[in-house]
This record gives structure tokens, C-alpha cells and sequence, in this order.
């Protein structure tokens, strides 16, 4: 039986045991610690119960562990240097069980959830971390022609989320210095995720999601700050600051996703689901506007890869109250099948106003409330070609995406 002790980690020095996890012959069981269920920090409200006793992980159907833990593993690209890694070590992938994935992130996790013990991991030499051999060789492992993968590679994006190459960078705005950023920060530095472009990416990709989170903003969404990365070489990368972490502070995040246990490769919910979910988690009307927010922008900026772990919810461990996590993942995208991932009132190839106020009466949005959400975030995406000039969006690419917009 393999066994993990879970930890909430706040910082380098301050941590709170949560409980054990095990895996016993493909089934996998978690126990709170009580000194735990004494915070009343319950942090996975819908699927994990927040009580003394041992708790067997049954929703197979859903994945091999309940969705707070999966939340700690990587998907796509993370999942991928996570194999390749094991693959050099002669390992067979199918003989590795989710716990011992978690033992190989350890503390170097998105969020605030830690695993021990940590599986012995290289050391990466972080000064001289460059930027464009990281996506130079991030197209090799995409094109499977890498072989061998950098040690700052496999720790730097090992852990994120999400199917494009990406990063987890240490970034000082004075000085424009870029290091690793899986651990712990020298003061001046900040958290940020830098992504690469995938083999079907257009080439100003980095900067198309740029212009797209400066639309967002003009929307009313809440962004955490973005930037593009440029090297010398030419390469414009699209950076967001991490909403996980404030210094080296860490915080809780669970997406809505494994939050209600919805495998976001299956599309199968409805913005009705993330509303309501949001109502009841958060128990504030205004997250409800904002979760309301993202799903016109959504429909309007035609991002149809909107699936359930591209919504999250931020836990304040310090009075546990939970509060709808600034947008993210916000991009042109038509969406598998050329659907929204999520259905809005049921309807995922052509939602229109009428699906939207439909939706609003439905989760106790005032007509009026709505009417003005969805005339704001119009006016903003109307003024796409604004955005995109602003970010040097490709004459190409901006008309491509204008096509599909509403016109100013």
C-alpha cells in the first residue's frame, strides 16, 4: 500500500497536515486529520466529505482520485514531461499509480496542496534560464523529436495545467530578469505562468491571447495582470501572473471541473451548473454577475473552449470563504466540433441573447442586470481590432478573428 501525507502549505514554513492518502490495488482512500477538521476548512465542499473516517475514492467513472487531488496534477503538457521523465527512468506508465505522480510533484504544485514525501527529483541550475530554448525544445518534445528533456524544462512545467507548452517563471518587473519559478521567490520577483505555441498555434499566438485578455479587461472581467515576454530572438510569449500565489504566499484553488467531478475531455455541462455552483459555494450574488460576465465574453469573443477547468474558485483560508478566481485561459477558440465546451441553456453551436437572458432568469439574474452585462462586454468586443492592434496582432489573424465578432 503506498501512502502520502497531504499538506496545506501557506508558505515555506507554515503548513497544516490535511490528512493521508493510499492506494491499495488500484483503489485509492483519503482520511482528514482531525487537527484538520478542527479549522472547518472544508476544501472540496461537493464530492469529499468534510468529516472524521475513511473515505473511498468510487466515482471512477469520473478519474483514479477525487478532483481535489486531481486539481494537483498537470494535464496535457505537465502530463506529457511527466511521462517522458518516467520513460527515461525505463518505466512502464502503466504500473504508475496517481499517488505516486503526486509524490513526484511533491511541493512544486500549483495551489496550496503538498504531497509527502516528495520523490527525489535533479536539481535544475536556474540561472540561466532561458525563454526561447524552453519553447525551442518545447516544439521538439511536441513534434516527438526530443529525446533527452531539459531539467528546467521538466521542472518548470511540469505542474501547470492545460494542453499548450507552458511555464511557471519567477518574474522581476523592475529589472526585467526571468528565472525558474516552481519554488520559492527572491524578494522582487513574482509568480507568473509563460506560454509557448502549440504546432496548430498561429504564430502570434502569444499575442492574440495578449489582446484577448486586454478586451477581457475592457469587458469588466477581472484579469490578473498579462504581459507579453519578447527575447532577443524574437519570440513573444503571452505571461499572466499567477492568482495561486502572492509573494510566496500560496493559495487554495479548485476548479469547477473536479470541484463537481466533470471530466472536462467530456463536454457535458452547462453555464446553469457553474452559476448555481457558484451561488452555493461562494453565497455572494456578485461572484454570480462575474461568473454571468465570463460566459457573454465567452459567447461574444468566441472562446468555445470554455470547459469546466477553465473556471476555478479561490479558497481564503483564513475565514473560508470561497470567491469566484480571476479569469483565465480567455483566447479565440472554435471549440471541439466547433461548439462551446460548456452549453449555455443547452445550446452550444449557436447560443444567442435570448439563450443568455434565458439563463439569467433561471440562476436569479435581474433582467436588467443581465441586459447590461451583456451590452457592456459587446461594446468591448467590438472593439477587437483596438486590442489586437495593440498587442501587434498579425493584419491576418486579427481580420480571422473580426470575421467572427460582433462589428463595432
Amino acid at each position: 500500500m503506498k501512502r502520502l501525507e497531504v499538506l496545506f502549505t501557506r508558505s515555506s514554513d507554515e503548513s497544516l497536515r490535511v490528512g493521508e492518502l493510499a492506494e491499495d490495488r488500484g483503489r485509492v482512500y483519503f482520511e482528514y486529520a482531525a487537527e484538520f477538521l478542527a479549522t472547518g476548512l472544508n476544501l472540496s465542499p461537493f464530492r469529499l466529505p468534510f468529516e472524521t473516517g475513511l473515505f473511498e475514492h468510487r466515482d471512477r467513472e469520473f478519474g483514479p482520485l477525487p478532483g481535489l487531488f486531481d486539481d494537483s496534477l498537470p494535464d496535457g503538457w505537465g502530463l506529457l514531461l511527466m511521462d517522458r521523465h518516467f520513460r527515461s527512468l525505463g518505466r512502464d506508465l502503466a504500473e504508475i499509480g496517481p499517488l505516486e505522480r503526486l509524490s513526484w510533484l511533491g511541493r512544486w504544485t500549483m495551489g496550496a496542496l503538498t504531497y509527502h514525501p516528495p520523490a527525489d527529483r535533479e536539481s535544475a541550475d536556474t540561472s540561466g534560464f532561458d525563454l526561447h530554448e524552453l519553447a525551442r525544445q518545447s516544439q521538439e518534445i511536441l513534434s516527438g523529436a526530443a529525446v533527452d528533456v531539459l531539467p528546467e524544462l521538466l521542472r518548470a512545467g511540469g505542474s501547470p495545467g492545460g494542453a499548450r507548452p507552458k511555464v511557471l517563471v519567477g518574474f522581476d518587473s523592475d529589472s526585467g530578469e526571468v528565472r525558474s519559478g516552481e519554488d520559492c521567490l527572491p524578494n522582487g520577483f513574482e509568480h507568473w505562468i509563460v506560454k509557448f505555441t502549440a504546432g496548430s498555434d498561429a504564430p502570434d499566438a502569444g499575442a492574440i491571447e495578449y489582446a484577448y485578455s486586454l478586451m477581457a479587461c475592457d469587458a469588466g472581467i477581472d484579469m490578473p495582470p498579462t504581459r507579453l515576454f519578447e527575447t532577443s530572438e524574437g519570440g513573444r510569449f503571452f505571461g499572466v501572473q499567477r492568482f495561486d500565489r502572492s509573494g510566496n504566499r500560496r493559495y487554495h484553488v479548485h476548479t469547477f471541473g473536479n470541484l463537481i467531478h466533470s471530466d472536462f475531455r467530456i463536454p457535458s455541462a452547462d453555464y446553469a451548473d457553474l452559476l448555481k455552483a457558484t451561488s452555493l459555494l461562494t453565497r455572494n450574488h456578485q461572484d454570480v454577475l462575474r461568473a454571468f460576465r465570463r460566459m457573454v465574453f465567452n459567447v461574444l469573443a468566441h472562446n468555445r473552449d470554455d470547459h469546466v477547468k477553465n473556471f476555478a474558485f479561490l479558497l481564503d483560508d483564513s475565514t473560508g470563504e470561497w470567491t469566484l478566481s480571476p479569469a483565465y485561459d480567455l483566447l479565440h477558440s472554435p471549440g471541439p466540433g466547433g461548439e462551446h465546451s460548456t452549453t449555455l441553456a443547452g445550446e452550444g453551436r449557436s447560443p444567442r441573447r435570448s439563450h443568455m437572458l434565458h439563463l439569467a432568469e433561471r440562476v436569479g439574474v435581474s433582467e436588467r442586470d443581465a441586459v447590461a452585462i451583456i451590452d457592456e462586454v459587446r461594446s468591448a468586443v467590438s472593439h477587437w481590432s483596438r486590442q489586437a492592434a495593440r498587442a501587434d496582432v498579425s493584419k491576418a489573424s486579427s481580420k480571422r478573428i473580426a470575421q467572427l465578432l460582433p462589428a463595432a
